[in-house]
């Protein structure tokens, strides 16, 4: 029979906990969200030995149990829930090993709920470089459980740490620090209301704000025999508290660890001084974010391109193996199209976190966040913003994903909901076309108006989102006070297994999560760009045929007119001249207003849309620029002109228009509440704009 155990990896930020949980669990690993709210959930499996199998939860990082960000309010929750399914049998207490007295509060925080906790220093294989020595007896004398020195790299500690998790009952559980000695009349008048319970956990129930202690909050308040405090006498205790263990913790240390910084060989200090300086950090940071983007953009283009082509052909091959009919074309132009869309993201998702994650391996990543928050704070944001934001010029999907390593979920929130303004990549062919259309290709001072036009687009999206998160953050009102705290781990050499397991499972969660959303959306545009009612849908053939009698058309000339006369007459179609009133203000016609539904799927759709409506080939760049050209109102005045296409850029730079990011907004946030304010605002927003820009150039 085997035995299943639950095992909690907890842990400051940046002390290798995420190295540790791959190298027990390796691929056996999901990641979900906690029930009700946002923040990721890593489980894993491991066998420690024949008869043993553990599940492995890494719970967020925390650095203490004084909770002040949601990431810490699900540790303290689940730490004081017996009852949960995943309240753990034993505690894995992460550490590094060269911050090891900061990262021990925690560990003493967790000892003292009398759960059976390990301690585990990682990355002992710098002690060396570092030199650190450690007296690891002395060490677990101190603190009355077992010490592992682990190094991941160099995958040792790994084998040692299973065989205490099988023995984990044989631990100590003995708290090591006494609460009274905070207020001693307090604690007594605590624990005589209270005898049978847990003095330190009463302690946490009274103090901190996680939602399964209400009742238990509530039995405190309303016990005749126990008066509680205000807040801000409590904050003061915990305060105190936070004194005193580390007066222990330092004498557990001066006897157990020492530091000898002659012979160290560090070059932290040297690195952190210009990584960090107030000028040439930005600088630095530039130059690396330049050559990201310059290879995502460069990498991802031939796999993008293959994986397009391939579907491409995967759709015509199925349209030519499969009988003629609507279940065909659904298979072909819907679900295969649809998957299609799903899958071409991966290569820019995929290359994008494969450099997220080498910059947060290095250390390098933690320096940018620091670097950053200064000047984003003012604005409603956290330095963690930064990668976001920079990650949206590439693709908003990634970019609303890459908000997992803000803790504040109000800072958070703000930047998932203003990421969508940033210029990415999909905006550039509809900018390209229609800058071509109405911008001069003219220079002045060496300078190309329309690159120049180009670059402005980029620079109004971030100006619109830090303009944005100002307004956001004065409205948002919320009860968790925003810290910046940062570690400021040491510079190392990524690990490539890490790399590759966050690479893989990030795909994999925009795949089966955001994927679903993505195809089901496909078909219904499929549907509603298929299918008409009436005679003038059904006899489109027919129609064309009569109308062009007396004109030579190639077959594919005429397979175009009819295709467009199609859509034209389809439901989409209808739609489109439905909505032709409201948009007829911006200079718009019904034709745009295809293009601007049918791309609410995703902003590329337009070029497409229009290429079947001017009835050309969806790969003629060039003949589909100069049929737009060419094209005239009812008026005889040119369609395209500068008013309506610095109209449409303006529209498209402000517009949500990608069901895509919804979609994994909606994933993010657990509800489809801020995805729908994000869609109504930013059409509003957009609407205005354009509506201004028209009315004035015309």
């Amino acid at each position: 029979m085997i035995n299943n155990i639950n095992v909690a990896l907890i842990g400051n930020p940046n002390t290798g906990k995420t190295s540790v949980f791959n190298a027990l669990t390796g691929l056996n690993q999901k990641v979900g969200n906690y029930p009700g709210i946002t923040v990721e959930k890593k489980q894993g499996s491991c066998r420690l030995d024949r008869g043993t199998k553990a599940r492995i939860l890494d719970l967020p990082g925390t650095y203490s149990l004084n909770a002040s960000s949601m990431d810490e309010s699900v540790v303290v929750e689940l730490l004081l829930n017996k009852n949960d399914l995943d309240f753990p049998d034993v505690a894995v207490v992460v550490t590094d090993v060269e911050n090891l007295k900061r990262n021990l509060l925690l560990f003493t925080q967790i000892k003292d709920l009398e759960i059976p906790t390990v301690l585990v220093i990682n990355m002992s294989d710098q002690m060396r470089r570092k030199g650190i020595k450690i007296d690891l007896e002395k060490l677990e004398e101190q603190l009355q459980t077992r010490v592992i020195l682990m190094s991941t790299r160099q995958k040792t500690g790994i084998d040692q740490l299973k065989q205490v998790l099988v023995a984990y009952r044989k631990l100590n559980t003995t708290p090591l620090f006494d609460p009274t000695t905070i207020d001693e009349s307090y604690f007594a008048s605590l624990q005589k209301a209270f005898p049978n319970q847990s003095l330190y956990k009463l302690w946490l129930v009274i103090t901190q704000d996680v939602n399964f202690t209400k009742l238990e909050r509530q039995k405190v308040a309303d016990s005749t025999e126990f008066k509680t405090q205000s807040k801000s006498y409590l904050k003061k205790l915990q305060q105190r508290e936070t004194i005193k263990r580390y007066q222990t913790i330092n004498k557990t240390l001066k006897e157990a660890y020492t530091v000898n910084r002659e012979e160290a060989t560090d070059l932290r200090s040297k690195l952190d001084n210009v990584l960090i300086h107030k000028f040439w950090g930005y600088v630095i940071f530039f130059m690396i974010l330049l050559s990201i983007f310059q290879a995502i953009f460069d990498w991802s283009s031939i796999p993008m391109d293959f994986i397009d082509s391939s579907f491409a052909q995967l759709s015509q091959w199925t349209k030519q193996q499969l009988p003629p009919g609507v279940f065909t074309d659904l298979i072909a132009e819907g679900v295969i199209s649809g998957l299609g869309g799903i899958v071409i993201f991966i290569p820019q998702i995929a290359f994008l976190f494969m450099f997220i994650s080498i910059l947060e391996e290095t250390g390098y990543m933690s320096r940018v966040v620091f670097l950053m928050d200064r000047g984003l704070r003012k604005f409603g944001l956290s330095g963690k913003s930064v990668v976001p934001l920079i990650s949206g010029t590439a693709c908003a999907i990634p970019a609303v994903m890459a908000t997992r390593n803000i803790e504040n979920w109000k800072e958070r929130l703000i930047t998932i909901l203003v990421v969508p303004f940033t210029t990415c990549s999909a905006r550039l062919p509809v900018y390209m076309i229609l800058i071509s259309l109405v911008i001069p290709d003219d220079r002045f001072l060496g300078i190309n108006y329309q690159g120049l036009t180009l670059m402005g687009l980029y620079f109004l999206g971030f100006l619109m989102a830090i303009l944005s998160a100002t307004i956001l953050n004065g409205f948002m009102k919320t009860r968790n006070n925003s810290y910046f705290v940062v570690e400021m781990p040491n510079y190392k050499l990524p690990l490539l297994k890490n790399v590759a397991l966050t690479v893989w499972e990030k795909t994999r969660s925009f795949v089966t999560e955001a994927g679903k959303i993505i195809l089901a959306i496909s078909v219904l545009l499929w549907f509603m760009a298929s299918f008409g009612p009436g005679k003038n849908f059904a006899n489109a053939e027919e129609i064309i045929s009569q109308q062009y009698a007396s004109q030579s058309m190639s077959k594919t000339e005429f397979e175009n007119k009819v295709a467009s006369f199609r859509l034209e007459n389809s439901y989409i179609g209808i739609l489109g001249k439905t909505v032709a009133p409201l948009i007829r203000p911006l200079g718009y016609d019904w034709k745009i207003g295809i293009a601007l539904i049918s791309s609410f799927a995703a902003r590329e759709v337009f070029v497409g849309t229009l290429a079947t409506i001017y009835s050309v080939e969806q790969d003629e760049t060039e003949t589909i620029k100069k049929r737009m050209g060419r094209e005239l109102r009812s008026d005889g005045t040119l369609l395209f002109n500068t008013a309506t296409g610095v109209s449409l850029m303006l529209f498209y730079a402000f517009a949500m228009q990608c069901m895509s990011t919804l979609a994994i907004v909606k994933k993010e946030t657990n509800s489809w509440k801020w995805p729908a304010i994000q869609l109504f605002s930013m059409s509003i927003i957009a609407y205005i704009v354009a509506l201004i820009t028209y009315q004035i150039l015309k």
